[in-house]
């Protein structure tokens, strides 16, 4: 992602020739599992990406995503990939960090709609990765989908604790905005989404943060 306040929020150029290297590095290393995890993370989520950032300029969020403009092609790539990283596990083979992120994308972008999304295979594998990198940022993003299981107050709980570690972050505000508007607290979502906007990283984030908090009236 760029990160200067006017720029484009994401860097084509740089993400092409990413996948360009992971490509050629699995030709090297076909057996490791976390070369071809990565590999398929980045495929799944370059295959969202023209769909990412609308007609305006505003990032457009995986929840509110047209679905239709996805890049089939390179999503099948990466699901081909997560399935034969599925089948190694069967084997005995652990999964790594890449391929756990690979996974959860996978089980994004294989729900044609929002409300079709598998929220409970996708807390399993935060479970997952919990267990290999106990972060906050994880637990952030865990939480977002514990939302989506046991609802935006169970979040919360999880989410609060975090702000002595990520209080600097912009998706910590966010991610508790949106628990907050969620729960119906509105002046304290208001302040949370002010806080983001404060730190967002460039101009199709603040819009959409923007939006997001001018539509609490």
């Amino acid at each position: 992602m760029a990160t200067s306040g006017d720029s484009d929020p994401v860097r084509r150029d740089l993400t092409d020739e990413a996948i360009r290297l992971t490509r050629l590095l699995r030709d090297l290393m076909p057996d490791d599992g976390e070369v071809s995890g990565l590999l398929a993370m980045m495929l799944l989520t370059e295959g969202r990406r023209a769909a990412g950032v609308g007609p305006d300029g505003e990032l457009v969020t995986l929840g509110e995503q047209d679905r239709r403009p996805w890049d089939g092609d390179l999503l099948a790539e990466g699901h081909a990939l997560v399935r034969e990283r599925l089948t190694a596990a069967r084997d005995g083979a652990s999964p790594g960090r890449y391929q756990i992120l690979a996974a959860i994308n996978a089980v994004h972008t294989s729900a044609s709609h929002v409300p079709d999304t598998d929220w409970a295979q996708v807390l399993a594998l935060y479970d997952m990765l919990l267990r290999l990198d106990p972060s906050p940022v994880v637990l952030l993003n865990r939480a977002v989908a514990l939302a989506e299981v046991d609802g935006p107050e169970a979040a919360l709980a999880v989410v609060e604790p975090l702000e002595a570690r990520l209080g600097g972050y912009h998706a910590f505000h966010a991610t508790r905005a949106d628990l907050m508007r969620r729960l119906g607290r509105g002046q304290e979502a208001r302040s949370a989404y002010d806080k983001a906007i404060e730190l967002a990283g460039n101009t199709a984030e603040v819009a959409y943060l923007a939006r997001r908090r001018d539509e609490l009236g």
